[in-house]
């Protein structure tokens, strides 16, 4: 098995262990919440609004700000900007990979990296999973713009400028299903890619389990801070999953 398989494996693993632990925690929560061990696993799973308001101090210690994620922007755009030209010249021009690039793809894939020259237009090389695809990707960043649009709303007034820092309980739409709809969104951008890759690619649907197993975490804290904190919650939604989780 490849590194990048591995990789991805491990991962959702964590993550996949991480909640089932949280899951049964609270069966445990009474007797063993003053443990330093319970208590850095509860802490290092959530974030945001979902950390505990008490924290021992050493755990401050281990915060980062938020403005750090710039990183990760600044890097994949750059990275993923460089593959696209690269492949595009592939396509377009049939120019082959760079070396270097061909070399870091077979140590990853644990295999000879072949490349697949473009075979006449573009227009002759769509097939149904890239139609698919590109519909379920539209439709699902249309459905997580919506949502955070909705998140945003409960904060600003009709000016759009910021009137508090509450949180608040959304609804309309898929908030009625669910209350994480931006998470499920996630998922589902993630899967689109995956049909547009022909649902071949062993290495992409390693980085959807991921994708599941993180952000079903990150709903299942979220709908546990909104059950805590508004007495009226509806019970009814689900965390992520409509009708399954």
């Amino acid at each position: 098995m490849c590194v990048i398989v591995l990789l991805w494996l491990c991962l959702a693993s964590g993550f996949l262990l991480a909640l089932l632990i949280h899951k049964l925690s609270p069966r445990f929560q009474t007797k063993h919440e003053q443990n330093p061990l319970f208590l850095f696993f509860q802490d290092l799973i959530r974030y945001g609004k979902t950390k505990q308001s008490k924290r021992d101090y050493w755990l401050h210690k281990l915060d980062v700000p938020k403005r750090w994620f710039w990183h990760f922007y600044a890097v994949s755009v750059v990275w993923n900007g460089l593959l696209l030209v690269l492949s595009l010249h592939l396509k377009l021009q049939n120019q082959s990979y760079p070396q270097w690039l061909t070399y870091l793809l077979s140590f990853l894939c644990g295999m000879q990296w072949n490349e697949s020259q473009g075979v006449g237009s573009l227009f002759h090389q769509l097939d149904l999973g890239h139609l698919s695809g590109t519909a379920l990707f539209i439709s699902a960043s249309l459905l997580q713009h919506s949502s955070l649009v909705t998140l945003a709303r409960l904060r600003t007034g009709n000016s759009g400028t910021v009137k508090t820092f509450d949180h608040g309980v959304p609804h309309g739409g898929w908030f009625e299903l669910v209350s994480c709809p931006h998470y499920f969104a996630e998922l589902l951008i993630y899967v689109s890619l995956g049909l547009v890759f022909g649902g071949l690619s062993l290495t992409w649907w390693t980085v959807v389990s991921y994708v599941l197993f993180n952000q079903a975490l990150a709903a299942q804290l979220c709908q546990e801070f909104y059950m805590t904190k508004f007495e009226g919650y509806p019970r009814h939604r689900y965390a992520f999953l409509p009708f399954v989780l």
